[in-house]
């Protein structure tokens, strides 16, 4: 029997059991998210009167709300604990988006006076108002403020999300696997993303838009009735025999640190001392911007450059492909694991190696916007691998918090990250929402491009370059690995 034979031989695998769980709430999650990147444009866009800045502003404020959120959350999930404190956060953004479907209802009410309409009431009373000129304004604000609203909440609950489910990994999987493990549930985002362009258009086409937030929200609330039956911390799992949890806790034997119940809280201000916290602040502001610029404004860059909509064949079928070529950051996150065991790295090492690789892939995004003149499926490919890339970055990102701070602290810190991510995500979203605004109504030139063409060629210069200038600053933070013991 071969040495892997026989270290997993008599062992469950327990821990995949509930990886699948975070996979499921991780696809759940960017459903919930791209509900309106997906019918924005074409659906709620001509209802509303609103531009790119409108929905810049609603993508900003959704990335600085979900940012200040993860400082919290991250603290709030390390004191609950993963299992209610995950059912909390879902809970909070299937609510969440739920009750963007009513913002319709509640535009009309508060324009009109008039509560007691349905969806296609409301979508009546509104085309009646915007055809008074000094109204299209006001209901552009009204709704947008409503919006905002519903994405507020959203924002906050889906916050606990990554927090949650790294800290779930931390606790079931040793260090060497923790980056595949996350590869594998983050992946949920592609499928969430794949899933998307076939099911939300689709739903808003024949059931109205407001559906497609009612429906795709109420499935968050069938995961939260499986995920109490799952869960169990590891330790007093029943499902978890005496050979899977000692694997599960290798890094503890093998390091001579306290057991899980021994160890100590970080404060978040304490977190905040640490380089280690600064590395993983600075793998999250810039990348994270360019993830969520692609995934809430894909489908824009769609109709606007190429003149597909949402709900179109073709414009379903180059979402589809996007996030098809970007699942290629499966096997991405196993890169770390391969220089661990067969190169005898120790996890940052072989993590900041991966990560390296990772980074050159992005560069080719400086020829997509160019490309797209021969073709739309060149920039469409493109952006599909920048999408693996960061994937496989992000899966490294997040494992770095599990090698180098005890697992009491791992959803704090995991926050602290998500709250730099957010922000770069607020920066990027908002001067990207005015950007093509000023592009469109000013025709200007960039690089040979003019007008919105010349905004997204922009935008992919500085996507582009973002993954390299965060590697350098990780590595200047933290050139080696470096374990924090509290």
């Amino acid at each position: 029997m071969k040495e892997s034979e026989t270290q997993f031989a008599g062992m469950t695998r327990y821990r995949w059991v509930v990886c699948s769980m975070l996979f499921l709430a991780t696809t759940i999650n960017y459903l919930d998210r791209q509900v309106l990147s997906l019918t924005w444009k074409d659906f709620i866009a001509p209802e509303f009167g609103w531009n790119d800045t409108d929905y810049g502003i609603i993508t900003g404020c959704f990335s600085i709300v979900y940012a200040v959120s993860m400082l919290v959350v991250g603290k709030v999930v390390d004191r609950l604990g993963a299992r209610r404190g995950y059912l909390w956060a879902i809970g909070f953004w299937s609510a969440g988006a739920c009750l963007h479907a009513f913002c319709g209802i509640a535009t009309s009410g508060l324009l009109t006076g008039t509560w007691l309409v349905g969806f296609e009431g409301a979508r009546e009373n509104l085309a009646t108002l915007q055809v008074v000129g000094d109204t299209v304004w006001t209901v552009s604000t009204v709704s947008v403020w409503l919006f905002l609203a519903a994405r507020c909440i959203l924002a906050v609950g889906e916050s606990g999300n990554f927090p949650a489910a790294i800290k779930i990994t931390a606790e079931y999987f040793p260090k060497k696997d923790r980056a595949f493990a996350t590869s594998v549930f983050n992946s949920g985002a592609q499928i969430g993303a794949l899933l998307a362009p076939f099911i939300i258009p689709l739903l808003a086409r024949y059931y109205g838009w407001e559906m497609s937030f009612l429906l795709v929200g109420a499935v968050g609330f069938v995961w939260m009735g499986v995920w109490v039956y799952v869960y169990d911390k590891p330790q007093e799992s029943r499902r978890v025999n005496a050979r899977e949890l000692a694997y599960i806790e290798q890094d503890a034997a093998a390091e001579g640190t306290e057991a899980p119940s021994a160890e100590k809280g970080i404060s978040i201000w304490k977190c905040f001392t640490y380089r280690q916290t600064w590395a993983v602040v600075a793998g999250r502001f810039l990348p994270d911007g360019v993830w969520w610029f692609f995934l809430f404004w894909a489908p824009a860059y769609v109709h606007d450059v190429y003149g597909y909509s949402s709900d179109s064949a073709t414009g379903i079928l180059l979402i589809f492909t996007l996030y098809l070529i970007s699942m290629l950051s499966i096997p991405g996150g196993y890169l770390p694991t391969w220089f661990i065991n067969r190169r005898g790295m120790n996890p940052y090492a072989g993590r900041m190696r991966a990560m390296l690789i990772y980074a050159f892939f992005p560069l080719i995004g400086l020829v997509a916007q160019p490309m797209g003149a021969w073709s739309y499926w060149y920039p469409i490919v493109i952006i599909g691998i920048i999408g693996a890339a960061h994937q496989s970055w992000s899966a490294n990102v997040y494992s770095v918090v599990g090698d180098m701070f005890p697992k009491s602290a791992v959803a704090t810190v995991t926050g602290i990250g998500g709250m730099s991510g957010g922000i770069g995500c607020l920066l990027f979203n908002v001067c990207s929402g005015l950007l093509f605004t000023y592009s469109k109504e000013t025709q200007m030139g960039f690089l040979g491009f003019k007008g919105i063409e010349a905004g997204y060629m922009i935008v992919f210069v500085v996507a582009s370059l973002a993954y390299l200038l965060s590697w350098v600053a990780i590595k200047l933070l933290v050139p080696r690995y470096q374990l924090i013991k509290e």
